[in-house]
């Protein structure tokens, strides 16, 4: 039997209900570098359209596939995710 589930599966079920801790993209320190949804293992970062400060489009993500795993925040160089306290 395998129980080892592959990346990407919460795309297919909502789990950021359970998550006790999320990622705050902080859009103006974001310089675009991708280096987030190249960790994240749900691959639930993505680009926006805005623009921000550093004239750049920084990443946020879907929460509601989230699992607050804070991947996204421990590689990114400029300090532009901090992990936070999930508010239910």
């Amino acid at each position: 039997m395998n129980i080892t589930v592959l990346p990407s599966t919460t795309i297919n079920n909502k789990t950021g209900s359970w998550r006790s801790n999320r990622p705050n993209f902080l859009y103006d320190k974001c310089t675009a570098c991708g280096i987030c949804p190249r960790v994240c293992p749900e691959g639930v970062i993505y680009q926006t359209d805005e623009i921000n400060a550093l004239g750049k489009k920084p990443f946020d993500c879907d929460y509601d596939y989230c699992k607050g795993c804070g991947l996204c925040a421990d590689v990114c160089p400029f300090k532009a995710i901090e992990m936070e306290t999930e508010e239910k």
